[in-house]
């Protein structure tokens, strides 16, 4: 199979080049190349996606799949008016964040109602339009179905990627967290639903679409979890068996300034009831149907722990620092004694 991906130079990218190119197929990838570099021995071609002739290094050439994870519309627009009639199948990388109500568990991509798209002056989501993330790619997967058709086209709604590569907070934290050991601030209850995807199961199943042409619209994630089985799982995928974990509740959390998701001063993978209840309970039975493959979290933390070892300067700075934790911890059990 001739292999497209748009990017393929970070995290997700990277692992779906690096995948294909084991499984035998011929992989390009195509990006400025100024975010990262692309897996060795993957065919690199220079793109500049602004301009709408930006990938026209490629012109005359065709391909048997494609997969793109823009967050810009005209990013997606530009492609698809490039390579549309010279690709057989694409799969384009939208989120879960596209979803209108994240509210109620339970929800399926197949009903829930999604936003509506980004307006027509908001073509990047960040800094002052950071707010418009999930209508921009509500926009990129409108592109899509209109311009490749849902029988060609794989709209993949992926929920937290996780594991080695991985440049953000969150999962990472949890890691680095449990692997230090000692009283482990946890919040919320054990019974709090987690939710989330490894970048190379995800990756599989995106090679998965291209190799036998899946078409639809699926949530990219792993089934719900409770968060005391995922803290549990992951402290053993570390080596901390039987973690030490004080919960804390959310009111607690939220009046001492903890906050949700990610960032400074957070507890990552956290989010606040009853707004974000559905966030990290999606229903993807429909997923698993389609061939979605999913490993432990003990797998994915012992993977990551090795790359955070090796590479201790690519993770971005957040959640809560020690003296943070320690402070709310002494706070906690104060307000618990009689």
């Amino acid at each position: 199979m001739r292999l497209l991906v748009l990017g393929g130079t970070v995290f997700l990218g990277r692992a779906v080049s690096r995948l294909a190119q084991e499984a035998g197929h011929d992989v390009t990838c195509a990006a400025r190349g100024a975010s990262g570099r692309p897996v060795t021995g993957v065919r690199f071609v220079k793109a500049d996606r602004d301009r709408p002739d930006g990938l026209s290094a490629l012109d005359g050439e065709r391909f048997d799949a494609v997969v793109d994870v823009t967050r810009r519309p005209s990013h997606a627009r530009h492609a698809l008016a490039a390579l549309a009639d010279r690709v057989g199948h694409w799969s384009y990388v939208s989120t879960c964040s596209v979803y209108a109500d994240d509210s109620v568990p339970g929800q399926r991509a197949a009903s829930a109602e999604v936003k509506e798209p980004a307006p027509a002056e908001v073509d990047n989501p960040v800094g002052e339009h950071a707010d418009f993330y999930g209508p921009c790619k509500v926009s990129c997967e409108r592109a899509v179905r209109d311009t490749i058709g849902v029988e060609r086209s794989f709209i993949c709604r992926a929920g937290l990627i996780v594991g080695p590569e991985d440049p953000s907070d969150r999962f990472p934290y949890w890691v680095a967290r449990l692997a230090r050991g000692g009283e482990v601030l946890a919040p919320g209850t054990p019974e709090d639903p987690v939710q989330f995807v490894d970048v190379d199961d995800l990756a599989r199943w995106l090679l998965y679409a291209a190799e036998t042409g899946l078409a639809g619209t699926f949530d990219g994630m792993s089934a719900p979890m409770p968060r005391g089985r995922f803290l549990a799982e992951v402290a053993a995928g570390v080596g901390r068996a039987d973690p030490d974990l004080t919960w804390v509740e959310q009111d607690f959390l939220v009046e001492r300034d903890v906050r949700p998701w990610t960032g400074e001063r957070s507890l990552p993978l956290w989010l606040p009831s009853p707004e974000y209840a559905g966030f990290l309970s999606r229903d993807v039975t429909d997923s698993l149907a389609a061939g979605l493959r999913t490993r432990p979290p003990a797998e994915t933390a012992a993977r990551t722990l090795d790359w955070l070892r090796a590479y201790p300067d690519q993770v971005k700075a957040g959640g809560l620092e020690p003296a943070q934790e320690a402070e709310v911890l002494r706070e906690w059990a104060a307000a618990r004694r009689p």
